[in-house]
């Protein structure tokens, strides 16, 4: 076919028959040399690739100075990826490209690296057997909580899940089963151990970890809400804090009450970041476990108490436990979406209503009292 000049220098088109309709359209290509050989490289058609002679210009010029490559490599880079089997390495890759916002990926980024990738990494989905989880599985079972355990074979069956869905690699021939877990455990603290654990929070070196013990024993915040909270989201005026991007899915209003409040108001800020509680660099917190298990040991707290997790339910039991809030408000106080999490203070509940009970039991007997004694005279 004859060589078409156009207004640009080293791009010329062809005619040909047009494809998917009747008639034809120009076929643009580009002349430019390489390592001292003239090349000519198809750039598009006219209608099929939306080509026009500016655009096969710029793409000239890319190839010129190395910033794009040919048609031909794209072509037989797309045949070697397809040739590359779907291992849970590459999958893992893949499903954080299509979920980049996913909520708790440091979390579980950190148990891909530590548990999945190396026994899993380089294997495809369908080449798994049982043995393969049963051996992670025991793995952990010797040194890592339950909640762990469970944790990283959830990670490894949403990554075989993620890649059945988009067709990118078959399924193993059985399925990944979760342990149970009993997440049920509920940590009260008493008066006095709540005293103590404010007193050794104020006098402790970290800020950050001090200022999330005493809102968490306030408010019932959770760990991951303190971590994001901007004091953008503190209405001081209104006196509410906006929770966003909750654990519900929605954002959501805790009242700020006066022990909240003074909290905050003495809280130090940094100009350079938006965080109540800032990580290095200004930037949003991550972790904070060894400051606050510092705190709990130098209050005296049992080893097995979860700092930030257990003062959120000693919020609650306190509350419960008071008689004075319902499991229905409570459930809107620690912005729960499942009323079945709320039912784990019901117990609670239950003691405060034996009081109550027996409050009304002795108010009856002192009326039988006085009635009896007004009988005798």
């Amino acid at each position: 076919m004859k060589r078409i000049k156009t207004r640009y220098p080293g791009v010329f088109f062809r005619e040909a028959d047009r494809i998917g309709g009747k008639g034809k359209e120009k076929v643009f290509y580009i002349l430019f040399k390489k390592d001292g050989k003239l090349l000519e490289e198809k750039a598009g058609r006219q209608y099929a690739d939306n080509m026009t002679e500016a655009k096969a210009a710029r793409f000239r010029g890319e190839r010129i100075e190395g910033k794009r490559k040919s048609r031909k490599e794209i072509r037989e880079e797309r045949k070697q990826k397809k040739a590359q089997p779907w291992t849970f390495d590459r999958l893992w890759e893949e499903y954080k490209k299509t979920n980049p916002g996913l909520k708790g990926l440091v979390q579980d980024e950190n148990r891909f690296t530590l548990h999945v990738s190396p026994a899993l990494g380089k294997k495809e989905p369908r080449d798994l057997v049982p043995l393969d989880i049963d051996r992670i599985r025991i793995a952990l079972q010797k040194k890592k909580k339950d909640a762990t355990v469970r944790n990283v074979l959830e990670i490894i069956r949403r990554i075989i899940n993620f890649g059945i869905k988009k067709r990118l690699c078959p399924g193993p021939a059985f399925k990944v089963a979760l342990p149970r877990v009993n997440n049920l455990k509920t940590e009260m603290l008493t008066e006095e151990q709540i005293k103590k654990v404010m007193e050794v929070a104020t006098a402790d070196k970290n800020t950050n970890a001090a200022g999330m013990v005493k809102l968490g024993l306030s408010t019932g915040l959770r760990r991951g809400e303190m971590f994001k909270l901007k004091w953008s989201d503190i209405d001081f005026q209104t006196g509410f804090i906006t929770l966003k991007d909750t654990k519900g899915g929605t954002d959501q209003k805790v009242f700020l009450n006066d022990m909240a409040r003074k909290v905050l108001e003495n809280h130090p800020r940094l100009d350079e970041s938006p965080f109540v509680f800032p990580g290095r660099g200004g930037k949003q917190l991550t972790d904070i476990s060894k400051a606050v298990r510092r705190i709990r040991d130098n209050a005296g707290l049992p080893k097995d108490f979860r700092p930030l997790h257990g003062h959120r339910h000693s919020f609650a039991s306190l509350l419960i436990s008071s008689g004075e809030v319902d499991l229905y408000r409570l459930q809107k106080l620690l912005t729960q979406k499942d009323p079945r999490m709320t039912q784990r203070y019901a117990h609670l509940s239950d003691v405060a209503l034996k009081s109550a009970s027996n409050v009304a039991a002795s108010l009856i007997q002192d009326a039988l009292n006085a009635e009896d004694k007004a009988d005798e005279k």
